[in-house]
This record gives C-alpha cells, sequence and structure tokens, in this order.
C-alpha cells in the first residue's frame, strides 16, 4: 500500500510517525537533476503501460473527474513513461505548475519551500516489474501519475501552493503536526463528492488499488471535511487507514488552507 511508500523519499519527514520538520537538519540535500527520458528503456515503459492500465481501468469509475481530466490535458499515456519537459509545458499553460525532478531525500521545509513555488519535487525513476504491488520508496509513477494531475486544476493548484507557504511557517511541534495531518488527509489520502459520489483523488489513493478499495469500503469511516476535524485525527502510515475525509469541491480546500495560514507560526 501507499503508506509503507511514504518511510523513504521525499515525504518521510512528513509522515514517519507524524514527525517534525526539526528532524532534517543532518540530512544531505537534494540534488535537482535532469529527466533523460531518452534511458528509459522498453521494460521500464511497460512497466509504466501495466501500472497505468491496472490503476486507470478502476479510476474511471472512482477517480476525481478533476484528476481524469487533468491526466489527458497534461498529456499522460498508457504506452510511456512521462517526459516532464512536455508535461511542464503543458501545466505551466494551465496553472504554472511545474514537475521539478529530483535525486535522493528532500527536507520538509525545502519541500514546502518548492510548493509555494509553484514546483512539485518527483522522483524519476520507476519500480521493477518484480515490485508491482510494493516499493519502499516513491517513483515516477506515484509521483507523477499520483500528484501531477490535479496540479492542471486552478483551485487545487492555489490549495497546494498555500499550503506549501503556510507549512513553511510551521515552528511549533502542534503546528508541524497540524500542517502534517492535513496534507496527508488531503494531497496524500483525500476523497471528494462528486455527482453524488464519494471519489478518489489523494496520490496515495489514486495510484494503489488496495488503498482506493479500502477508503471507499465499509471498514473506513468517511467523514465529512473540516479543517478542525483533521487537525485532530492522528493517522499511522503503515496500515490501511480507519478515517478519512470528505470534501464537497476542491475549493473548501483552498478555504481551509487560508484558515490554517493564519493560524500556525504565530499567524
Amino acid at each position: 500500500m501507499f503508506a509503507i511508500l511514504a518511510k523513504a523519499g521525499i515525504h518521510v519527514s512528513l509522515f514517519n510517525h507524524e514527525t517534525t520538520m526539526k528532524n532534517t537538519t543532518d540530512v544531505p540535500p537534494t540534488k535537482f537533476i535532469e529527466q533523460k527520458w531518452s534511458d528509459y528503456t522498453a521494460e521500464q515503459h511497460d512497466v509504466w503501460r501495466i501500472l497505468y492500465e491496472r490503476r486507470m481501468g478502476q479510476l474511471v469509475e472512482n477517480g476525481s473527474k478533476v484528476f481524469l481530466d487533468g491526466a489527458e490535458v497534461i498529456g499522460l499515456r498508457r504506452d510511456s513513461v512521462p517526459d516532464l519537459a512536455d508535461v511542464n509545458v503543458r501545466l505551466g499553460a494551465m496553472t504554472g505548475w511545474e514537475a521539478v525532478p529530483v535525486a535522493g531525500f528532500l527536507p520538509a521545509r525545502e519541500f514546502f519551500r518548492c510548493l509555494a513555488r509553484r514546483k512539485f519535487p518527483t522522483t524519476v525513476t520507476i519500480r521493477p516489474r518484480e515490485q508491482l504491488d510494493y516499493l519502499p520508496e516513491p517513483d515516477i509513477f506515484h509521483d507523477v501519475f499520483g500528484h501531477v494531475p490535479l496540479h492542471s486544476d486552478p483551485a487545487f493548484g492555489d490549495f497546494l501552493q498555500h499550503y506549501g507557504k503556510a507549512a513553511a511557517k510551521a515552528e511549533s511541534d502542534e503546528d508541524v503536526l497540524r500542517m502534517t495531518r492535513l496534507f496527508w488527509f488531503t494531497v496524500e489520502f483525500g476523497l471528494v463528492r462528486e455527482d453524488g459520489r464519494v471519489k478518489v483523488y489523494g496520490s496515495g489513493l489514486i495510484s494503489s488499488h488496495g488503498d482506493a478499495a479500502n477508503a471507499l469500503g465499509p471498514n473506513c469511516e468517511r467523514r465529512p471535511f473540516t479543517l478542525d476535524g483533521v487537525f485532530e485525527q492522528g493517522f499511522e502510515i503503515d496500515r490501511l487507514q480507519d478515517v478519512l475525509f470528505v470534501v464537497e469541491s476542491f475549493d473548501q480546500l483552498f478555504e481551509a488552507v487560508r484558515e490554517a495560514e493564519g493560524r500556525v507560526g504565530g499567524g
């Protein structure tokens, strides 16, 4: 499940036992790199195809229309790993967001600052065929397929940028914990009501069949989204989620993060 992915890679300092940003000072800085798209092998493109077809076959039924439309407009294809240069041309024209390739660990505060500049750090490696269902760190399928389509939506893009600004201001343990929970229950494991049905939009649900099935099944309590409800709800990263939150629109997320921005860092 995706929860395992959060233990390593660019999001580890956010989710590892709900730790704080203060524990990242000794971590070597991430290097921003170039995606060498021509270096992907036929085998790697085929792994992308398998992953894409498996998830899209289900997401056409239970995925947010905003995600589905976004995947189309940014040019994601079933038969090849995305070329980020092409994705960014399309994405930048719509919302000004950009997927930036990174190698290595990205400390949380640096990650937040990237979001505040409408830059989304993404891994460019792809999992081997032997690990289609489990990988101990994020890969390009989780980061680009799972996250980036939503960045084409103006309301979600505004929310994510303001989230980065607010989270970068968090200093106290309480503020850091609250902003961690807001990211987890929206960007990673968010649900949205569309046309009377609850759909998945969080990247952990978009990229994982098991987590999505659990989120929409009888073993997960789906609560109406409120900022205080999210701030007060703990989570565990190494199990299927017992409680998730449903927004009525991405405008609701934007209003919530504006409120959060005024409540952290002494705001």
